[in-house]
């Protein structure tokens, strides 16, 4: 795991300023208490900042060793004499900068005669011999400091790749869902229309036509999760046309659409596999009208659709375990994988019999959507 360079030059550079300011007030406390001479405070600052900045100078190398010979599970045994070797030369090469930084400031803030008898490099082995357990210390932390660093940024790294996955994943399953739910349709419509083929050619014809406009939209469509409220409900009309010209005036359709939901998003081909329900309940089985309404309002921030037919309904026992044909099976699927708790998905009987469902999911409006000329479109009986 690389840092940036600059990001580890200031990480490097700031703990040391830190660790220089600390160092410098505990020892102008021990002189205050304890030293017969007194110390100044930018003396006692400037030997303590060249201590940790000439560690700060060495870092940069030990971190470079600890990602070249790393001290993992398969690599110890090789990378630890390195290291041990390393932290010899090392505590030498900073004992080394730091006593020459040390010498040049006693020389500037005190006299001559105190560094007349100096030996620079019996000082250096005297500080070696004193200081090689704490230098040890200071190269393992660095050591430490980096491995830290680099398994929490990998940790984070692969929980961004398992989030990035899942996501991936769950489009790719909506993906198949809505894929599975296009033949589904498909088949149904074509079926329709190989019945009424003979009883009325000129019918079965038109449904043909309007079954190209319908699968240009939904080619048109493909790949989007969710459209506006609008467009699911041209592609609904398209496909009401097409049962209407098959069951004639058995099945009439109300509209009652408020206009500030037309650019709502809502699940690609939500609303036809349940108007597609009705159908087949509330009109293909029965010989009087059938009707179906489909309605739309928002609650708060909350959208609720509401399709309603006056069907045969369903037992009170399977309300709440609906059948599991595909159309409903991936509405409810699908709904799941989008907005998860945040919907709700209700079959129950209204007054006067029949089935009514009831989509409840959050209201996220499309901004550039135009609804108003298809406001007036969608009113009333289709």
């Amino acid at each position: 795991m690389r840092w940036p360079r600059l990001t580890q030059t200031r990480v490097i550079f700031g703990i040391a300023t830190l660790l220089s300011l600390y160092s410098a007030f505990q020892a102008f406390q021990y002189v205050a208490f304890f030293a017969q001479r007194p110390t100044s405070i930018w003396l006692l600052l400037g030997l303590n900042s060249g201590y940790w900045y000439t560690w700060a100078l060495l870092a940069p190398l030990v971190i470079w060793l600890a990602r070249r010979f790393p001290l993992d599970r398969d690599a110890w045994r090789r990378s630890l004499p390195v290291h041990l070797v390393a932290i010899i030369a090392v505590t030498l090469a900073h004992l080394a900068m730091a006593e020459g930084v040390s010498t040049l400031l006693m020389a500037s803030f005190w006299s001559g005669e105190s560094t007349q008898k100096y030996d620079y490099w019996n000082a250096v082995k005297s500080q070696y011999f004193k200081n090689f357990d704490w230098e040890m210390m200071t190269y393992w932390a660095i050591v430490g400091g980096y491995y830290a660093f680099s398994y929490s940024k990998q940790a984070q790294d692969r929980t961004l790749r398992a989030s990035q996955l899942e996501a991936r994943l769950a489009e790719a399953q909506l993906q198949a869902l809505q894929r599975q739910l296009h033949p589904h349709f498909l088949f149904n419509t074509l079926n329709a229309i190989s019945a009424l083929m003979h009883r009325d050619v000129e019918a079965a014809d038109q449904m043909l036509a309007k079954l190209s406009d319908l699968l240009r939209m939904a080619l048109d469509q493909r790949g989007g999760q969710e459209v506006t409220l609008k467009d699911e409900l041209e592609f609904l009309q398209k496909y009401l046309e097409i049962e209407q010209a098959r069951f004639g005036e058995r099945l009439s359709v109300t509209f009652d659409i408020a206009p500030e939901t037309l650019d709502a998003q809502v699940p690609n081909l939500l609303l036809q596999p349940l108007v597609e329900n009705s159908v087949r309940h509330a009109v293909a089985v029965r010989i009087e009208p059938g009707h179906i309404e489909i309605c739309a309002r928002q609650l708060g921030e909350a959208l609720e659709l509401v399709v309603r037919d006056n069907g045969p309904g369903m037992p009170p026992t399977r309300l709440t375990s609906p059948g599991k044909g595909v159309g409903l099976a991936n509405t409810r699927s699908r709904l799941e994988r989008l907005y998860g708790a945040n919907h709700q998905l209700l079959f129950s009987e209204p007054p006067g019999g029949g089935l009514m469902v009831t989509v409840t999911i959050p209201f996220k409006a499309d901004e550039v959507a135009e609804t108003d000329d298809f406001a007036e479109d969608i009113k009333g009986v289709a």
